[in-house]
């Protein structure tokens, strides 16, 4: 099926092929040649893909024709196809597809997002919608206001669901779903396949078709890659001593938890660097403060967890440091694939600790070459004597002047008191 040329191939209505002619597009990517045929049946499905794979065209199309054949007029406030989106950029990013889409159909849409006034988008639901795009947390608000209703929902879209779990909104999209009859078709889409994803998708699809789409594979050849021997609690400082290095003036740090991300950040930033972290806990506003200060250069370097990255699209990364390696090898080839674009050669250097071992063997033989490893006379900073340490607690805790000695005198004195007390 991935062999078809063109859209008129696939059974779509002449609507549909008229805006998909309009909007330039002729030839289904390997996934829309996949999944148009099972969607338009009314199968569930369960899709291993990418943004920028076509992924949403794939779903979209098929969601359209079905939802263009309305018999009856909308009722109040309800919702026949619902899509569920982790960030307000993907929502708006598929609801302007759907759109462009949907140009030659009478199709009633809606956008739900948080970070913006609730009023508009409650008007936007009066009088039903075919399609709402939103996501979790906005929806589940309008859901206890009473202004959206979901017992009319025949489609379930579930999109970038691994990052959904990133960013610990699976508990509100299991909350939304008990609303919805069980009687629908049900999508899910996710980059990569956790156990967690799995799990969800054996909830949430009955019987589904499994559409995978390989990424593109990044060419390793243009990025340098160097590998660095540092003990695990020596990898902060070992950082900093490295962004010496004023050629490295747009970098992207990999870590692999959103905790290991911030920790870095605020080690960074007190050493003087321009930094910010990016994963999936950070607020909207905070995530758009990174990623602008990245691309206008404010930020030399940006922190980030493997999911939250997926939202940078910057040309110009100079560097990408695996400041931890990936759980995945495939993560380590689309981390360092972050530099190295258009054209462009880049460096890639990885951290390495001794209990990576068996994640570093894994990624060479993926890319099928060993990382040269870099000798170093890096020297950790030596740690704070005992009593320096003392002595800063002491300052730290010291309230109107007082020192620590004078304190624990009091402290001693009030606990002898509260002991006579009992």
């Amino acid at each position: 099926m991935d062999q078809l040329n063109n859209f008129a191939d696939l059974a779509l209505a002449e609507p549909l092929l008229r805006a998909l002619d309009v909007a330039g597009l002729v030839k289904p990517t390997p996934i829309q040649a996949q999944a148009i045929p099972a969607l338009l049946e009314g199968r569930d499905m369960l899709g291993i893909a990418q943004t920028g794979t076509g992924k949403t065209a794939a779903f979209g199309l098929p969601l359209l024709q079905h939802l263009s054949r309305r018999a009856d007029g909308l009722e109040p406030k309800s919702v026949r196809a619902l899509i569920l989106a982790p960030t307000r950029e993907l929502a708006i990013q598929i609801d302007a597809e759907l759109r462009k889409y949907a140009k030659f159909l009478g199709i009633r849409h809606a956008l739900v997002f948080g970070g913006v006034g609730h009023q508009p988008q409650i008007r936007s639901l009066e009088k039903g919608v075919d399609i709402l795009v939103a996501t979790p947390g906005r929806l589940l608000d309008h859901l206890q206001a009473r202004v959206v209703r979901l017992d009319k929902v025949t489609h379930l879209v579930l999109d970038e669901a691994d990052r959904m779990l990133d960013m610990g909104f699976v508990r509100d999209v299991m909350k939304i779903v008990a609303l919805l009859p069980q009687d629908r078709q049900s999508l899910l889409f996710s980059a990569t396949m956790p156990a967690e994803i799995a799990q969800l998708s054996r909830k949430l699809l009955k019987d589904p078709v499994r559409v995978e789409v390989t990424p593109e594979v990044v060419t390793v050849e243009r990025i340098e890659q160097r590998l660095y021997r540092v003990p695990a609690g020596d990898k902060r400082h070992f950082l900093v001593d490295l962004l010496q290095d004023l050629a490295m003036h747009r970098v992207i740090v990999f870590t692999r938890t959103k905790h290991g991300a911030d920790r870095v950040a605020q080690h960074l930033q007190k050493a003087k660097i321009e930094t910010l972290a990016l994963h999936g806990n950070k607020s909207q506003g905070a995530r758009q403060k990174a990623l602008e200060g990245f691309k206008d250069g404010s930020l030399r370097v940006l922190v980030a967890t493997d999911i939250a990255a997926r939202g940078i699209d910057v040309a110009d990364v100079t560097h990408v440091v695996n400041f931890d390696l990936p759980d995945e090898p495939e993560a380590y080839v689309h981390r360092i694939g972050r530099t190295a674009r258009a054209g462009r050669s880049g460096l890639a250097y990885s951290l390495f600790d001794a209990g990576e071992a068996s994640r570093l063997k894994a990624i060479e033989r993926l890319i099928r070459r060993p990382i040269p490893e870099v000798v170093t006379n890096f020297k950790a900073p030596p740690a704070a004597p005992r009593a320096a340490v003392d002595l800063q607690r002491g300052e730290n805790s010291a309230r109107d002047g007082q020192p620590m000695e004078q304190k624990s005198k009091k402290n001693r004195w009030r606990g002898q008191q509260r002991r006579r007390a009992a």
